[in-house]
């Protein structure tokens, strides 16, 4: 039966080891992919009530487009969709390196969809019906798991970012970075290899507030490089024209 439960108690970690990032009540961002309205509506209600943000896309196209464009902390995928099923889109998102956790729905309980689902990259996997206390606690769990296996220290070459010290290093030479500029390298490590679109990058350093200008982004792509990229160091922070950056050692 698909109930409202008791408000969940979201707790995330920041970092492995890092005890005091420890917090609770946190609300998430959510995209949930559903293409049946009646259980979409419910979903979204009910996230929303808890205090999570919530995006909705009702097939599995659209839901891929916002995945590329947009941060989310977990992704709630139907399997069987119009245009694109939950399980391709799953594959899509792990070729290009999106590891958000995603909690599959599905009226499928037969034990191959299920590894199926697993084996493409699904974090869990609900049958309908469910309950909406266990939903929430499978969310919990799922991005309390994402969160604390994060590595501390990213690398890219010789970079370093250690996100709990909140430091970056360059061949062992301590880089000074403002909030922002640290936000958008995390970011960009994060998905190293891999072209991060300008809007997620945007999203993820801005947030959703009022629209950020095109030319503030490049402003601080200039400034990030100008610091890490050091004289006889190979740039790292390349352009990809009309769709974003992307960091890596080698050429892109």
């Amino acid at each position: 039966m698909f109930q409202i439960g008791q408000p969940s108690l979201i707790s995330l970690y920041a970092c492995r080891g890092c005890a005091e990032h420890f917090c609770y009540g946190l609300p998430m961002k959510l995209l949930v992919v559903e293409d049946e309205r009646r259980m979409l509506k419910l979903l979204h209600r009910g996230l929303q009530e808890e205090g999570h943000t919530v995006l909705c896309a009702t097939d599995g196209i659209a839901g891929l487009r916002l995945v590329q464009n947009q941060e989310f902390d977990v992704v709630i995928l139907d399997v069987m969709m119009p245009r694109m099923d939950g399980f391709e889109v799953a594959r899509q998102m792990r070729r290009a390196n999106n590891f958000t956790p995603v909690l599959m729905l599905t009226a499928k309980d037969a034990v191959p969809d299920v590894v199926n689902g697993l084996d493409l990259g699904a974090d869990d996997y609900m049958t309908k019906p469910f309950s909406f206390a266990e939903l929430l606690l499978r969310l919990r769990a799922v991005r309390r798991h994402f969160v604390s296996s994060q590595p501390v220290r990213l690398r890219v070459g010789d970079l370093v970012l250690d996100r709990c010290g909140h430091q970056v290093h360059r061949d062992g030479i301590p880089i000074r970075l403002t909030r922002k500029e640290f936000g958008l390298l995390e970011r960009l490590m994060q998905q190293a290899g891999t072209v991060v679109p300008r809007d997620a990058l945007t999203q993820s350093v801005w947030g959703k507030g009022p629209t950020t200008e095109a030319n503030t982004l490049d402003a601080f792509i200039r400034l990030l490089r100008r610091k890490i990229d050091r004289p006889g160091c190979p740039s790292l922070i390349h352009t990809v024209r009309s769709t974003g950056y992307l960091i890596s050692s080698g050429e892109p």
